[in-house]
C-alpha cells in the first residue's frame, strides 16, 4: 500500500497540530522473528572498498534514500541533501581532488597515532571506489534553513540528526543487496565546489554505492558482542 505523500513547506513557527497515530501492534512472535532475522541479515554487513563496474537498479538507490529522509532531526528540520553522483566525469573530479588530500593526510597529517588505528584496516589514499563503484551518494548537511530570497534560519542539532539519517541509508542499502563504504576525506570542501552546492551545505560524508567486485576482499574483523556494548539498568 502507497503511502499517500504532501508536499513539504518550512513549518518554523507554526501551532503545534497533533494528528492521531494508531499503528498496528505486531503480535510478539512475529516481532521476535523479524528481529532476529534482521539482526542475521545486518550482521553480514560490511564495508566495501573494492566495487564492480555493473550498474545497480538507480531505483533500489532512490527508494534507499528516501528511507534515509525519514530519519528523526532536531525540530524535524531534516538538515540533509543527498547528491546522487552518476557522472563518470564528475566521480573522476571527486576522486582526484579526495586522493590530493589523502595524500597529504597519510603522509603525516593524520597523525601517528590516526594512522596506527587504521593501519589493520589496509587504508591508503590510494581511492579506486571512488570510480570504480557506478555512483556515489554524497551527503550533506544543511547548517542552516536558506530561503528563495537568502533569508537564513538556523538548523538544530544538525550533525545528530544526519548521522542517524546515514546510518539508516547504509541499513536501506545493504537489506537491497547493495554495498557500500562511508568516506570521510578531510577536509572536504573540495565536495561543494566540484558538485556546485549552496553555502548553507556543507559536506558530511561520499557514500560509493554497487556490487562488491568479484575478487573483494574485507578485513578479518569481529564486532563487539552484545555484552560489550550493552548495559541494562
Amino acid at each position: 500500500m502507497s503511502i499517500p505523500m504532501r508536499s513539504w513547506t518550512p513549518t518554523h513557527g507554526e501551532p503545534y497540530r497533533p494528528i492521531p497515530y494508531r499503528p498496528e501492534r505486531m503480535p510478539a512472535a512475529e516481532s521476535l522473528a523479524r528481529a532476529a532475522e534482521l539482526r542475521e541479515r545486518m550482521e553480514r554487513r560490511r564495508t566495501v572498498r573494492q566495487f564492480s563496474p555493473d550498474p545497480v537498479p538507480e531505483q533500489v538507490v532512490r527508494d534507499a534514500i528516501a528511507c534515509a529522509a525519514t530519519a528523526p532531526s532536531g525540530a524535524h528540520q531534516q538538515p540533509w541533501t543527498f547528491v546522487l553522483v552518476k557522472d563518470a566525469e564528475v566521480r573522476r573530479r571527486i576522486r582526484e581532488a579526495a586522493e590530493a588530500e589523502e595524500q597529504v593526510s597519510y603522509a603525516g597529517r593524520l597523525g601517528e597515532e590516526w594512522l596506527a588505528a587504521l593501519r589493520p584496516l589496509g587504508t591508503d589514499e590510494v581511492k579506486p571506489h571512488l570510480t570504480d563503484a557506478p555512483q556515489l551518494i554524497v551527503v550533506f548537511q544543511q547548517r542552516y534553513w536558506l530561503g528563495p530570497d537568502g533569508e537564513r534560519r538556523k538548523h538544530y542539532y544538525v550533525d545528530e540528526s544526519v548521522g542517524i539519517a546515514v546510518g539508516m541509508l547504509l541499513s536501506a542499502l545493504h537489506l537491497a543487496g547493495l554495498a557500500a563504504l562511508v568516506h570521510t576525506p578531510s577536509p572536504m570542501r573540495f565536495l561543494s565546489e566540484v558538485l556546485g552546492r549552496p553555502r548553507n551545505e556543507k559536506a558530511f560524508a561520499v557514500i560509493p554505492v554497487g556490487y562488491p567486485a568479484a575478487d573483494c576482499v574485507v578485513p578479518d574483523l569481529v564486532r563487539k558482542s552484545l555484552d560489550q556494548v550493552i548495559v541494562e539498568v
